[in-house]
């Protein structure tokens, strides 16, 4: 007999069976695409049973691995790499680099990075820290280090600093940024947001006549890049699993 105590939401067993962030799942189930026990189900606050309940997404049964701990990890993400588990033109995926134990375990990325950037990618099983990492209500500060070529003047830093309106309208936060170095007649700028809007940085820069050499995250929220060599992911640390909840909880 199926007791409350074993009972969960539809979607959130899907996202803390790391299938997808429970938005997703809310689409994936009003979409018809679930199933329990054969039955298409359309209402993502059922509750089921996981260790009895029948799932299927897409038509594959669901093993929710609720015995088993979640993963946590963090990739340093090379460039020309698409931050998606599949990519229909065939390029290298973020998943690419991934060991087949945590791809086993259906490990997905929380957020991304674009083709050209790299740095500080999150992998979880968490559904639910991965709702709450995407979720724009919780959205942490992100570190950029980004090179440039042109004029960095003090005129436009202070439009950065402020928050500037994008040339297609769209009006940005306050963004704290310092020059960190200058070479070559470049200047290495140090950038914190606290948005998410997309492709930010590469726009903001595109409307002050700055040319990106390299863009580059290095940490978000509390979780630092630290020394990972590109392409190589590892583990998160058990205090730092702690913090990234700690920071949007």
């Amino acid at each position: 007999m199926t007791t409350e105590k074993n009972t969960f939401r539809l979607n959130k067993a899907l996202a803390q069976a790391g299938i997808c962030s429970r938005r997703k799942a809310d689409e994936l189930i009003f979409a018809g695409k679930v199933r329990i026990n054969g039955d298409i189900v359309t209402e993502p606050g059922r509750q089921i049973d996981p260790t009895n309940a029948k799932v299927e997404v897409n038509g594959s049964p669901i093993d929710f691995h609720l015995e088993e701990a979640h993963i946590y990890l963090m990739l340093h993400k090379p460039i020309r790499t698409v931050s998606t588990v599949y990519d229909p033109q065939g390029r290298p995926t973020v998943l690419d680099l991934i060991p087949e134990e945590y791809r086993q375990r259906r490990v997905v990325p929380v957020g991304r990075l674009d083709f050209f950037s790299e740095g500080l990618l999150l992998f979880t099983t968490d559904g639910e820290l991965h709702h709450l990492l995407t979720h724009p209500k919780h959205h942490l500060p992100k570190l950029y280090e980004v090179k440039v070529r042109g004029e960095v003047t003090n005129a436009k830093l202070a439009i950065i600093r402020k928050g500037m309106t994008l040339a297609e309208g769209e009006q940005l936060a306050p963004v704290p940024v310092s020059i960190m170095r200058r070479e070559k007649g470049n200047v290495w700028l140090s950038m914190r947001l606290f948005q998410g809007i997309n492709r930010q940085i590469r726009r903001m820069c595109r409307d002050l006549d700055l040319t990106i050499l390299r863009l580059q995250r290095v940490a978000m929220g509390p979780v630092k890049l630290a020394g990972l060599p590109s392409g190589e992911c590892r583990e998160l640390r058990e205090d730092e699993v702690n913090a990234l909840k700690k920071a949007v909880k």
